[in-house]
């Protein structure tokens, strides 16, 4: 184990802290009640190359691993963006490690230039309204005609579907009454959105409002069977390689949502005085930001970890879990405690720790709940009897 600092890593820190300090917590605020796509701030992303960070430099990326990114999305994080500034670009980051790692040649020219360099917006559309979390159990139907695909079904939770060009769309082309495990007979499609055979509706949410989260509606939307990621029902298999890539990266949104929230519960502690006093000299109030801060730096280990892996190529299920619930936990915890810090100007929006207490809160339901992490760390790290 090597603990000492990594000047690479440094170097990206310090890159993206200089473009996020052009972008403060007020314009973040604007963007949130605006319902306002942070433009500005991605297009400054975008300039500097770090939307393509994990993406091989063959095909105009950067070609770093999965732990470069995390570090760019903390920092975002970190900075005050939290989840309205990370989830405008995360989806280009770890969403189209499917298409590196399975799609074709001419589909990687085609497409990979464009999302490195920020002109392609990609959405992820899996999960459908009574399906959720069961994900074999979608069914959004993509039948084979000819060279086209036709694809007819509805698909909720779509985050920036209103702005991107193309969604990677996980299909049915085999009834799973009809393939020896559920998980078989699932296609991967990228298809397009901006088209009239496709019905768009943001849905109205607590938190996260600069990036719209829509319903997805694809009535008879054709898709190029070259547009198709790998081979006719694999996609599931296909899906699942960039599922722990995704885990990790959230876990560092998560992280940077924590130390955003009690960088300013500090701050708050030590200027704000009552009875003649700064608060933070009350164990009351310095105690639980202690345990805070250890919380979020004990799940960084876990990140580090579970990225390292999958940056070697190694399985690392168990950590990417791991590393998503960890840091969900530790990011709300201190998100709240920040608020608490703040006392009732906690719950005023001029002070931001709401805004992150928001953000951080979907931490714990997505892109995987707390209970399904704990499901798997049961069942395939303990080896206790399945229970869904």
């Amino acid at each position: 184990m090597d603990f000492q600092t990594n000047s690479e890593h440094d170097l990206i820190r310090d890159a993206i802290q200089k473009i996020c300090a052009d972008f403060p917590d007020e314009y973040w605020s604007v963007c949130d009640e605006s319902r306002r796509f942070p433009w500005d701030f991605y297009n400054a992303l975008a300039k500097g190359g770090w939307i393509g960070i994990a993406i091989p430099e063959k095909y105009g990326g950067s070609g770093r691993g999965i732990t470069e990114a995390s570090i760019v999305l903390e920092e975002v994080a970190a900075s005050g963006a939290a989840m309205n500034g990370c989830s405008g670009i995360h989806l280009s980051i770890f969403g189209m490690q499917p298409v590196v790692k399975y799609g074709s040649e001419e589909m990687k020219q085609k497409y990979l230039p464009r999302v490195a360099n920020g002109d392609l917006h990609v959405a992820f559309g899996v999960t459908e309204p009574d399906a959720g979390t069961d994900t074999t159990s979608i069914t959004t139907r993509a039948q084979r005609i000819g060279d086209h695909y036709i694809v007819r079904g509805r698909k909720v939770w779509t985050t920036k579907a209103l702005d991107s060009e193309r969604v990677l769309l996980l299909t049915r082309t085999e009834d799973k009454d009809k393939v020896a495990r559920r998980s078989q007979g699932m296609t991967l499609l990228f298809a397009e959105l901006q088209r009239p055979e496709v019905s768009i509706s943001a849905i109205d949410k607590v938190g996260r409002n600069a990036i719209a989260t829509c319903e997805v509606v694809y009535d008879d939307l054709p898709v190029s069977v070259t547009d198709r990621i790998g081979e006719e029902g694999k996609g599931f298999r296909y899906l699942l390689d960039g599922l722990n890539a995704e885990r990790v990266l959230v876990a560092a949104e998560a992280l940077g949502i924590g130390r955003a929230a009690l960088r300013r519960a500090t701050q708050y502690a030590k200027d704000r005085v009552v009875f003649g006093r700064p608060i933070g000299q009350n164990q009351g109030v310095s105690f639980p930001l202690g345990e805070a801060r250890m919380r979020l730096d004990a799940a960084e280990l876990m990140i580090r970890k579970a990225s390292w892996m999958l940056d070697q190529d190694l399985p690392c299920g168990s950590e990417a879990n791991m590393a998503k619930w960890l840091a969900a936990d530790a990011c709300f915890q201190a998100a709240d405690q920040a608020i608490q810090t703040h006392g009732g100007f906690g719950y005023a929006k001029e002070y931001h720790v709401e805004r992150y207490w928001r953000e951080a809160r979907l931490q714990r339901l997505a892109p995987i709940s707390q209970e399904m992490v704990l499901n798997y760390v049961t069942e395939h790290v303990m080896g206790l009897p399945r229970s869904y």
